[in-house]
């Protein structure tokens, strides 16, 4: 084995490391990266031609966490790890789009890059390491890629930039920003914040490259000390120079002419494809030798036109932008398509809206749930619940698609992840509702996930949801050409914009600041210069959008509507909650079942937060009754109607609270003496008024009375009660030794409160103060 081991340290103090040749070995690439006790596995695999037909880069990055990095066994029956989680899906997105524009245009055999998490302890956060480490596997492959790259996590903590922050700092990060870079170029950005100023965001970003450079030339010395700084040859593509500039030069102004037109999407789609239809129809006209025998067949020749053409397309559109500030509907740079939003279009969901901007629409739906309807998440390093959802769907008809939907893609849950982060630091943390929001894309020409965000705002406050801020979101796009000074950055950019361009950047926020960014460049040398003018120029675009929303609804509706089901939280002692769940459940299902209310119970940072929905206030207002009534504490000299529980020879014990039953003393029941409870009438289940006279401080029981409830009889000479120390004359003070006969009696008549009292501890006895202090004192005090 030729292993080789390199090391890096951060500013922190931490160190990473990178070692190949040990393991994977029949892989085109491996390497592991280890920081502390986290390890990922990176492995690359490429194919050594590419299929026939294929125009396109088909690369695939597969990140996946083993729960075996923590020590946890995978949940459900089979107890082993299925599909991809979001999270998995969503960190393999950050991976490829980084990757992906450094492979050569003209190399399209398959490669597939896997990231494995091997161990993990939860300090770390490993999805911050993956960009890194699939980037080192293919220095150390011979697969033609341009050049390293690295990803790091960026944190802001207490005002001070952190790189690759552990779980713990993140708490009290208020920003959370993934970049993606080559040594010289930022490659992508994704992340949230909690309303930033676009001049903390750039801080940011300085701070990852700095961070990001090292990493990419530790990865260059990799490559040489392995040979592999020398990349594979490949002849993925047929080409036909003369053919190409044959097109450049016919069809470059009809289509910079189509291009100026500002025709609708579907109209100048058609028009561009009636260019190069005419063009292939002529061209084969005149060339009649070029069949499926030749040598170059027909199916070659039309790949490369569709290839040749696309590049026309781009040039035209791009020295239209940059030439005469036209773009393809007619804009300027920094003009916002037209705008109509409505909300309450559907009569049943919670809150609905719609939002159109262009041609890009989204139908958002918003649905208000309990507790119980939380997202539960059980990933490896992760394991909690989610009160905020957000889907987006992109049903194929959205753009004109003749195409069946299938189930939810890659694309559909980075979207849906980008408009959750954006929108979900509004939801007020007491909000005690689970929240679901549904984006339905009806039409789409760029942006669908930022019409998403603007939907989403109008649905939640049509719902009632008491929102922090609303929050709009918009995608800003940018034109530069390699070796030119001019540039030019667009605002609100279409499907084409985005498609022929160089940047795709979107970014939401309130009117204080920013809450999410998503960022992909496709070109070199962006310069900080101008990301700061897309940054300012998308504020303005934000603003112009949040206006049209707060113009449609000003402010989260007052009145929920009747269909969303009512909730009352309200939080109790901890050490009630045992008392209001009951054994097995018993006590918090009969509740329910009594009152037809849904009721939640949990446990958080000491405090039991409770939540009671249902229908009807009448059946809430029940509920809450019932539970508070078990968490109320008795007061002495309350007056309670209880209920007798059990009937002892010295007194019966009587509930007067749900879970809490108090003595009542034989002497305590009536004003004239009584041998037995049973002369008084009492039986078990009875309902008897009672007065508290006395908790005991040290064990807490209650000492109840029903005699002071009763008129006092005329002429009433209060007799010693049992237990209590008869006065005789001088020697009042003094013990006797007690007869045999006594010492038998004594011990008889106090047996069974001994045995009540070890067989029902929690049940309610004389105050201790009253109880004898030793044996002789019990003699002295036995009434015989």
């Amino acid at each position: 084995m030729n292993v080789i081991t390199k090391t890096l340290q951060l500013a922190d103090g931490r160190t990473i490391t990178i070692e190949t040749g040990k393991v994977a070995k029949q892989t085109d690439g491996s390497v592991v990266l280890r920081m502390n006790n986290t390890v990922l596995l990176a492995t690359v695999c490429a194919a050594k031609d590419a299929v026939p037909g294929t125009d396109f880069m088909p690369l695939q990055v597969d990140y996946r966490e083993q729960y075996s990095a923590a020590g946890r066994f995978p949940g459900g029956f089979t107890k082993r790890e299925g599909k991809a989680s979001d999270n998995e899906i969503l960190t393999s997105r950050l991976v490829d789009r980084v990757l992906r524009p450094l492979f050569p245009s003209n190399y399209h055999a398959e490669v597939f890059v896997n990231v494995m998490l091997l161990s993990a302890d939860g300090v770390d956060q490993p999805d911050a390491l993956a960009g890194f480490a699939a980037s080192a596997a293919l220095a150390c492959s011979d697969i033609p890629f341009e050049c390293p790259i690295s990803e790091v996590r960026v944190a802001r903590v207490n005002g001070e930039y952190v790189i690759d922050p552990t779980f713990e700092q993140m708490k009290e990060a208020d920003m959370d920003i993934m970049v993606g870079a080559s040594a010289e170029n930022i490659m992508m950005v994704e992340g949230e914040m909690k309303e930033v100023s676009e001049q903390d965001m750039i801080g940011a970003l300085k701070a990852a490259m700095a961070a990001i450079k090292p990493m990419c030339e530790l990865q260059t010395e990799l490559s040489k000390e392995l040979g592999k700084d020398v990349k594979r040859e490949y002849d993925h593509e047929v080409n036909d120079e003369a053919l190409r500039e044959q097109m450049n030069k016919e069809l470059y102004q009809p289509t910079y002419d189509i291009t100026k037109q500002a025709l609708e999407k579907q109209a100048r789609a058609e028009a561009f494809d009636k260019i190069l239809a005419d063009f292939k129809e002529a061209f084969f006209e005149a060339h009649p030798e070029i069949t499926a025998d030749s040598e170059i067949c027909k199916d070659e020749y039309e790949a490369m036109m569709d290839r040749y053409y696309h590049d026309v397309m781009r040039d035209a559109m791009r020295r239209c932008i940059l030439d005469e500030g036209i773009r393809l509907d007619g804009r300027k740079t920094d003009e916002i398509r037209p705008i109509w939003c409505e909300v309450s279009p559907l009569p049943m969901p919670h809150g609905s809206s719609i939002f159109t901007r262009g041609e890009t629409q989204s139908l958002s739906t918003c649905t208000l749930g309990t507790k119980l309807d939380e997202k539960l998440v059980d990933d490896v390093l992760e394991r909690g619940y989610q009160r905020f959802l957000l889907h987006y769907n992109f049903p194929p008809f959205c753009t004109g698609e003749a195409k069946a939907q299938r189930g939810v893609g890659r694309r559909e849950i980075g979207h849906g992840h980008l408009a959750w982060r954006g929108l979900k630091g509004q939801i007020p943390e007491d909000f005690p509702y689970t929240v679901r929001l549904v984006s339905q894309i009806l039409e789409s020409n760029g942006s669908s996930s930022m019409a998403t965000v603007c939907a989403g705002t109008l649905a939640l406050m049509d719902a009632g949801v008491p929102m922090k801020k609303p929050v709009s979101g918009i995608a800003m796009g940018l034109i530069k050409n390699p070796g030119e000074d001019k540039y030019a950055v667009l605002s609100d950019i279409l499907g084409d914009e985005d498609h022929l361009g160089d940047m795709d950047f979107k970014t939401t926020g309130t009117k204080d600041g920013l809450t999410a960014t998503q960022m992909d460049i496709k070109c070199d040398g962006l310069s900080f210069e101008i990301l700061e003018k897309a940054l300012m120029q998308a504020k303005a675009g934000r603003e112009h959008i949040l206006k049209c929303l707060t113009d449609t609804i000003a402010e989260p509706r007052v009145e929920m509507k009747p269909q969303v089901p009512r909730i009352e939280a309200f939080d109790i002692p901890k050490e009630f909650i045992g008392a209001v769940i009951g054994p097995g459940g018993k006590i918090i299902q009969q509740m329910q079942e009594d009152t037809g209310a849904t009721i939640t119970i949990d446990e958080v940072e000491g405090v039991g937060k409770v939540q009671v929905s249902a229908p009807n206030k009448e059946s809430i207002d029940a509920a809450i009754a019932k539970i508070k009534a078990i968490v109320a504490i008795p007061e002495v000299g309350e007056i309670y109607e209880g209920t007798v529980r059990s009937i002892m020879p010295y007194g019966c014990f009587v509930e007067i609270m749900p879970g809490k039953d108090g003595l009542l003393h034989i002497s305590e029941i009536d004003w004239k003496r009584l041998e037995t409870v049973e002369e008084a009438g009492i039986k078990e289940g009875d309902k008897i008024k009672v007065k508290l006279l006395e908790i005991d401080p040290k064990t807490g029981k209650y000492k109840l009375s029903h005699r002071v409830l009763i008129e006092k009889p005329e002429g009433y000479v209060e007799r010693p009660a049992r237990g209590e120390r008869r006065e005789r004359g001088d020697r009042s003070g003094e013990r006797r030794r007690p007869e045999r006969g006594d010492r038998r009696n004594s011990e008889h008549r106090s047996r069974p409160e001994r045995q009540h009292g070890e067989q029902n501890a929690p049940t309610q006895e004389a105050p201790a103060e009253n109880q004898p202090k030793d044996f002789s004192d019990s003699l002295d005090n036995m009434d015989f």
